[in-house]
């Protein structure tokens, strides 16, 4: 497979704050790869840097084998860029600015398969465009986004906490046009905190905590870090005596619940049909495990002696820092 993103040591710093600490990414053309963290880990300024819109501090990143800072233009023809708070133009209706982003990318919005595909857009996010800029609340800002980056084509589409302020509903419509994007072999970087979503459309996962990947892998590859719980009816402890893997066994509600490491999983279910347990579920370590491993109950990145902070820097900081670098 061809290699679309690819980070090795990368890092960025304003002052003494290291917002990267040596990232190392990679995503391979027609995949959809999640890149999870929370606030304040790393990942917009990671982002940002892959779009040309902040200079690395080191390391190295390229996107198409270009390197964003220098070759920026080139690399936006070929993306379609959707943040998290999206600002339009006050004056303008909806329509009016989908159209105008269109445009900057290349669409000839008079056309007849561009005009069908925004519609079908509009209706699927059931959006109204005859309304001007500021009237639109978050969720509607953020649909103005997302159909200005789904109504072009592009060979990579890079999606920064995409359904911030989209109800569920609308968070249904996002997930089936990932997935067609998915059917049309078109490569996805989706940075998100919400794990259902990912989990649901991802190929690959990378976790960024503090600056830097921790874990990087398909779900599969991923879960055997994990414990995968195991239940089954049972009315005494005894039954879990004999099960040497087994980790926090419990008796609840006539029901016997452990846990056991993912890999040693194989070895327990002979255990379990000798002994003919009865209403047997498995469930396979989720996301949100994973994710928790890394963060537990510190959700924001550490902090420290000019390493890290919950906030970052502000606005006015990083224009300064950028206008020095």
């Amino acid at each position: 497979m061809n290699t679309i993103i690819s980070t090795r040591g990368l890092t960025k710093t304003y002052g003494r704050v290291h917002a990267l600490d040596g990232v190392d990414l990679e995503v391979q053309a027609g995949q959809v790869h999640g890149f999870l963290g929370p606030n304040g880990a790393g990942k917009s300024t990671t982002i940002r840097i892959l779009l040309g819109l902040a200079r690395r501090t080191g390391g190295e990143a390229s996107v198409f084998g270009l390197e964003p800072w220098r070759d920026a233009v080139q690399i936006h023809r070929r993306v379609a860029y959707v943040p998290g708070d999206v600002s339009v133009w006050p004056n303008l209706s909806g329509g009016e600015t989908i159209d105008l982003l269109a445009r900057l990318r290349g669409a000839r919005t008079g056309d007849a398969s561009y005009r069908a595909e925004r519609e079908r857009l509009m209706t699927a996010f059931q959006f109204d465009p005859r309304k001007k800029g500021r009237a639109y609340s978050k969720g509607n800002r953020q649909k103005v986004a997302l159909i200005a980056a789904l109504a072009v084509p592009a060979e990579l589409y890079i999606l920064d906490e995409p359904t911030s302020g989209l109800d569920p509903l609308m968070e249904v419509a996002f997930r089936d046009e990932v997935q067609r994007l998915r059917r049309t072999g078109a490569t996805v970087l989706l940075s998100s905190h919400i794990l259902s979503e990912v989990e649901l459309l991802c190929d690959r996962v990378s976790i960024i905590r503090a600056g830097r990947i921790v874990e990087s892998g398909t779900l599969a590859e991923l879960r055997h870090l994990t414990r995968t719980e195991v239940s089954f009816e049972a009315s005494s402890a005894d039954v879990l005596a004999g099960i040497a893997a087994a980790h926090d066994g419990t008796i609840e509600e006539g029901r016997a619940r452990f846990t056991v490491d993912s890999d040693d999983l194989p070895a327990v279910l002979p255990v379990l049909a000798r002994q003919a347990v009865t209403g047997l579920r498995i469930e396979p370590p989720s996301l949100e495990e994973l994710f928790l491993r890394h963060y537990g109950d510190d959700l924001g990145p550490s902090t420290g002696s000019g390493t890290r902070s919950d906030s970052g820097p502000t606005r006015r900081e990083r224009r300064h820092q950028e206008a020095r670098s």
